[in-house]
This record gives structure tokens, C-alpha cells and sequence, in this order.
């Protein structure tokens, strides 16, 4: 529960009323304007209309150059960006021929094989010569490889579940798959901070719907209570079924899944776990398997696993894992098997060939000394933007640290001012966020050097002050603790105890 300091929350307030006052003051002259103007009425609706159109018109516009950052290069732990203008307030933006080269603070590229790997490579270009870069087809028809049979077997003996089937697009994953599993007189109880490919997979599948507090079971275990002693609405008939949906690690908070006590409480009341684990499979556990395996949750104990190719793995597409009889159910009735071209079969290469790494099973200890990497960079980032000050969320071990920003006019400037001095950020903010709780988001990734993340922490405190986004007192450093011990000493004031250096 993030807690919001009160000048805070004012500031941001008083922010945005501001930025929509204008807004609509402006609004109100344009359709002025428009009328006088507009000489040939052919009936239509605009179809660009309400709040969602005037937000972009109004706030995202004027600081649009912030996101969909253009790049020229794989997404490593330094990439080229291509540097854009405006001629028009940043209505509009074009691309010029200059880069600049960043320090990638922003990809979902934890294990490092989104660049050229020594292993995977290879594999791939050899499977692009082989089966070219699409099927053409369904997997039921003729979109079906060797390769796509492999890769299933790959991923649910990595799961470490009976069987597995692969999709070609990680969002699809949650929103096509809830569909089939849930219906009218289904229950679905979902973390108020899913995802929104949950979300939407939750709202078309026809159940009833319910949210408990973000990662907190006693307020789950409440939900259930009440629901399973109320049954359906206005038939109170019992639920035909209820599944609980968590993430492993919630994207945008670096909070990870209190797993145990989820699935303790689901047992108790017979319900089904859905858990996602896009952000977590690969990135955290000891042999990269995932929450499960971090917090040692037997997979058994969670029905459905579900999670993506495009942060640890370097590739695309999402995986569902459970029993056989539920693979053979999907791959039966969901329009995402059924109906959607097959995933490239370079990617299902690039898939098979990054977990035999991180499995060690290339012959080599790069996989373990990967998942070493991405545990120790994270640890040392997170520490030491809490230490200089930072409001930090999320957890230990986690890849991603949000540095919440707060004020919308925080966002444009923290952004700026870190591209100005070549480190590439990713800020996020209403609606992918509630409207007070703007942020940016590191993603850390194994590819990293210590000279990397050192070099971020200095540019990234030096916009903090610059911005003002140091919400809680810096530890002080080595040389000030020595000169306040020294002071105490010869004043004669009794010494407490020593804080912890940087």
C-alpha cells in the first residue's frame, strides 16, 4: 500500500486541476472556432470523443516525446535511440538520422538474451534458413513444427508441469484464455493490480467479478467467504466454479506474489489458481523457474500457470501449463490456438535455446551466472536508490523498481533530463497508473555491468535533485558519519550506536 505524503498529494492535485482547466478553456474556444468556421455538417458523431480523447489531446500530446522512443539497435544493456523533433508543440513527431547512444534502463531484457547470444543465435539464423520467418498458418492446420512440439515439451518440463501450449503474443495469453475457462455462473476473484490483458480477459469471459486488496490474503480469504456464502446473484445457486488470479510480480509495483498464503487460503475454499508469471519465470528462483520456486510453492498446487517469452528469454508469445487434460482443452476450443498464425518458428528456437542455457544445458555455467547477475544488479539498484533517497517500491530480488514520481510536470522532466544525459528511462502514468501515482519504471537486467549501474545511480540522483523526487532523507555518506562521530567525541555527547555506510 503505497502511502502518499499530504503536500504530495496536493501538489499533484492542484497539478492536474490546472492542466484541466486549461484544457477545457481551450476546448471551449476551438469548438467556438470549429462552428464559425465549419460550412458543410455531414451528420457524424466525432469519432474521437469524451474524457479518454481529451486527455490525449490535452496532457499526453505535450509530452508525447517521452514514450515511443524510436530505437536502432537490439535492446541491450546500452542501445541506440533515435532522436525526434516537433515543429508543432509535439503534436506531431519525426525522426531524424541522429542517435544517441543510451544506457538501457528500460527493456524487459533480465537475462541479457535479447542481444546476439554465442549460443542462441546461431539456432535461430539456422532455423530462419530452415522454416523461414512464419508458418503462414494455424496450428491446426499446417502452422505446426517440430519445432513448436519441442518447444511445448521445453517449457512445461522447465514449468515443471505435465504439458504446456505456446501463443504468439503474451497478451493474447491472459485475455483469450480466461474466456474459455470462465463463463456465466463462474467466479472470478482477481488482485486489484492485475494486468490489464487480465482484465479484459476477465471482463469477456462472462463471470462475475470480484477484486480483493492488492497481494493481501486476509482480504482475499474475506472475498471468498462472503462470495461462496452468497452464491450467484439473485439465484444464490452455488458457483459453478471460482479461480483466484495473481501475478507473479506485478509489473508495475516490483511486488512479488505472496504465493504461499494465496494458494494455502485457495485450497481451504476449493478454488483455482491462475498465476502469471510474465515478469517472474526466469527471472527469479534459483534455476530461473519462477516465484514457485523462490517461495517453495510446489507447481501442483497452482492449476494454471501462465507467462511470456519477451522479458526473460529474448523472444515473443506467452504459454499457458497445467494437466494434459487442460492443454488438450485449450488447444481444442481457444480462438488464440484455433485461429491465430502459429509463433515464427525462429522465435520457438530462440525459446528452446535460452532455457537450455539457463538450464546449463549448453554445456556451460552461463545460465546459473545469468540468474547470479540479475539477483545481485537488482539488489544492489534498489538498495542504492533507498539509500540516496528515492521512494522505491516492490521487493528483494525483483527486476523491476518503480521511482514514483508523483507530479505530473515530474514525469516530462525526470524522462528529459535523464535522455539529455544518455540513459533511457520509461515513465508511466495515468492510465496505466491510479491518476496520483505517476512513476518511473527500472527494469534491471543481467546484461548490466556494475560500471553500468553505477554510472545510472549518479545521472539518476543528480536528476532527482534536479526534479525534486527525493521523498525520504539520504543515508549520509562515509565522510559525514566520520565528521559527526569526531564532533560527538569532543563535545563530550554519549555516541550511538554506528549506522550502516554505503
Amino acid at each position: 500500500m503505497i502511502t502518499i505524503p499530504y503536500i504530495t498529494a496536493l501538489t499533484t492535485y492542484f497539478s492536474y486541476g490546472l492542466l484541466f482547466a486549461f484544457g477545457q478553456f481551450r476546448d471551449f474556444f476551438r469548438m467556438i472556432f470549429e462552428w464559425w468556421s465549419q460550412s458543410n455538417l455531414q451528420g457524424y458523431a466525432p469519432i474521437c470523443l469524451g474524457l479518454e480523447d481529451f486527455y490525449i489531446r490535452r496532457l499526453y500530446l505535450r509530452i508525447q516525446d517521452c514514450f515511443n522512443r524510436p530505437i536502432s539497435s537490439p535492446p541491450d544493456a546500452w542501445f541506440e535511440v533515435v532522436e525526434r523533433i516537433s515543429n508543432d508543440s509535439n503534436k506531431t513527431l519525426k525522426r531524424t538520422t541522429r542517435l544517441k547512444r543510451c544506457l538501457n534502463l528500460g527493456s524487459y531484457n533480465y537475462l541479457g538474451f535479447a542481444a546476439a547470444d554465442d549460443y542462441c543465435t546461431p539456432r535461430v539464423i539456422e532455423a530462419l534458413k530452415k522454416y523461414t520467418c512464419s508458418t503462414c498458418s494455424v496450428r491446426v492446420d499446417g502452422g505446426t513444427t517440430n519445432l513448436h512440439a519441442e518447444m511445448e515439451e521445453c517449457v512445461a518440463n522447465f514449468i515443471g508441469k505435465p504439458a504446456a501450449v505456446v501463443f504468439g503474443m503474451g497478451y493474447v495469453t491472459n485475455s483469450a484464455i480466461l474466456p474459455v475457462l470462465m463463463g456465466k455462473g463462474s467466479l472470478i476473484i482477481s488482485d486489484s493490480l492485475n494486468h490489464n490483458s487480465i482484465v479484459n480477459g476477465a471482463r469477456g469471459s462472462g463471470a462475475t467479478i470480484r477484486v480483493f486488496q492488492h497481494n493481501t490474503p486476509s482480504h482475499l480469504e474475506k472475498v471468498l467467504r462472503e462470495q461462496i456464502a452468497n452464491g450467484q446473484p439473485r439465484t444464490h445457486r452455488p458457483w459453478k466454479k471460482i479461480m483466484v488470479l495473481v501475478e507473479g510480480i506485478y509489473s508495475m509495483e516490483g511486488e512479488i506474489c505472496k504465493l504461499p498464503e494465496i494458494v494455502s487460503i485457495c485450497k481451504k475454499y476449493k478454488a483455482y489458481v491462475y498465476l502469471d508469471e510474465a515478469h517472474s519465470i526466469g527471472a527469479v528462483g534459483k534455476s530461473g523457474r519462477g516465484v514457485c520456486e523462490l517461495l517453495g510453492v510446489d507447481t501442483a498446487d497452482v492449476d494454471i500457470m501462465m507467462g511470456t517469452f519477451t522479458k526473460s528469454f529474448g523472444s515473443c508469445g506467452g504459454y499457458i501449463a497445467g494437466s494434459k487434460e487442460l492443454i488438450q482443452y485449450l488447444k481444442q476450443n481457444c480462438p488464440a490456438h484455433l485461429h491465430a498464425t502459429s509463433i515464427s518458428p525462429p522465435c520457438a528456437q530462440q525459446i528452446i535455446s535460452s532455457i537450455k542455457v539457463v538450464l546449463g544445458e549448453d554445456g556451460t555455467s552461463r545460465g546459473a551466472q545469468k540468474l547470479a547477475k540479475i539477483r545481485e544488479n537488482s539488489n544492489f539498484f534498489r538498495s542504492e536508490l533507498q539509500k540516496r533517497g528515492f521512494e522505491v517500491l516492490g521487493d528483494n530480488d525483483s527486476p523491476v523498481m518503480p521511482i514514483m514520481l508523483y507530479n505530473p510536470a515530474k514525469i516530462p522532466a525526470f524522462s528529459r533530463e535523464c535522455l539529455k544525459r544518455n540513459v533511457a528511462v520509461v515513465t508511466v502514468a495515468f492510465p496505466a497508473t491510479p491518476l496520483l501515482l505517476a512513476r518511473a519504471r527500472i527494469c534491471i537486467s543481467a546484461a548490466h555491468t556494475k560500471e553500468d549501474l553505477v554510472k545510472a545511480l549518479e545521472i539518476i540522483n543528480e536528476v532527482g535533485d534536479l526534479v525534486g523526487i527525493k521523498y525520504f532523507p539520504a543515508e549520509p555518506k562515509k565522510e559525514q558519519l566520520e565528521i559527526g562521530l569526531h564532533m560527538k567525541t569532543y563535545i563530550g555527547l554519549p555516541l550511538e550506536p554506528r549506522p550502516k555506510s554505503i
